[in-house]
């Protein structure tokens, strides 16, 4: 039996991995990938030519575990703590480097003292545009009264922010409903939101030991009992159909989707958990493909991180990714926030 703590470490390191295996080629086309890299694509962390680093994807998952550890105290100031905790996020893209930002509240977090999370490395437009335009807190539609921020926006940047709302053991329905509103920050289109939701929700699941394929058939019914939910219901339902198929392939993962949309990237990571018979086999499948490689391969990484736990990532690949030990400590304080030794937590998470 995988430990709890375990499958929190796995899902945050399994996603910055695949996060910086995709990242070198998040722009290509699969042919373009073969050429490079051989027949089977970029099957080797060490080989991607980026020395392990990783993006907004791993960033901003990062910022969301801290937002959450943050407002843990009363559920329903989890939103604002996220939207501070965003904001946050989007100086570390508009600035040099920790030394330029005086570390005075509401800049007061320790990951905004980290140099490696200053990168900023194609982050998306809905996240930056949303965070920028919303310098001060306001309740997303439906549950405020201003209508939605980006409501045309169903980008994958709700999703492949998302796992740590199902990591902190919420319950499914609260998890899904908080990752829900808080995607709504940033992105207003239903399916961008709803996609988020259900990932956390599954993500819940999988840490608690449920088997993937019922997590990802019960996740299914839970996403589809709320308005708006076809298209994240079928791409759910697509990613089970092709992964039933057979033999795992490029291909295979292309008929699911390209992963620039929520609910693509969400079906793309379920598709490749289902097919691949281990975490790195997922992991190399989910960004061989002509689309949103990092983001892919960082919510295909969150699923089986969480699925089998640290253990059964490839440890060479850990050995060279950007930021681990960031990684692992933020992983092991979720654990302590929601797990009843918030004490551990120091000065690292100020109220």
């Amino acid at each position: 039996m995988v430990e709890y703590a375990e499958r929190v470490r796995g899902a945050l390191l399994g996603g910055s991995l695949g996060d910086a295996l995709g990242w070198p080629i998040e722009f290509d086309q699969l042919e373009q990938i073969r050429q490079r890299f051989g027949p089977d694509g970029l099957t080797d962390l060490r080989a991607a030519g980026r020395g392990g680093q990783v993006t907004d994807d791993t960033q901003m998952t990062l910022f969301t575990a801290e937002g959450l550890i943050r407002g843990r105290a009363d559920g329903a100031q989890v939103p604002v703590a996220m939207h501070q905790a965003y904001q946050r996020w989007l100086l570390t893209q508009n600035q040099q480097g920790p030394e330029a930002v005086p570390p005075t509240p509401p800049n007061d977090g320790w990951l905004l003292r980290q140099p490696f999370l200053y990168a900023s490395r194609a982050p998306g437009n809905a996240c930056t545009s949303g965070i920028a335009h919303h310098r001060t807190y306001r309740r997303p539609a439906p549950f405020g009264q201003d209508g939605p921020i980006n409501p045309n926006s169903k980008g994958c940047g709700t999703v492949m922010r998302s796992a740590p709302f199902g990591l902190a053991r919420l319950g499914v329905e609260w998890s899904f409903w908080l990752s829900a509103q808080c995607s709504q920050l940033t992105h207003g289109h239903p399916t961008g939101y709803l996609a988020a939701g259900a990932f956390s929700a599954l993500i819940e699941r999988v840490t608690a030991g449920v088997p993937l394929s019922q997590a990802v058939t019960e996740t299914i019914e839970q996403v589809a009992a709320y308005p708006s939910s076809e298209e994240t219901v079928e791409a759910l339902r697509r990613a089970v159909r092709v992964a039933a198929e057979g033999v795992p392939s490029a291909e295979a993962v292309e008929r699911v989707g390209l992963g620039w949309i929520a609910e693509e990237c969400l079906a793309i990571a379920v598709y490749c958990a289902l097919a691949g018979r281990s975490a790195a086999q997922a992991l190399v499948l989910s960004v061989n493909h002509s689309g949103d490689s990092d983001s892919t391969g960082a919510v295909c990484g969150n699923l089986v991180g969480a699925l089998y736990g640290e253990a059964a990532l490839p440890a060479e690949w850990l050995a060279v990714v950007e930021g681990r030990e960031v990684v692992t400590q933020v992983a092991d304080d979720l654990v302590a926030a929601f797990g009843g030794n918030a004490a551990s937590l120091g000065d690292r998470y100020p109220a």
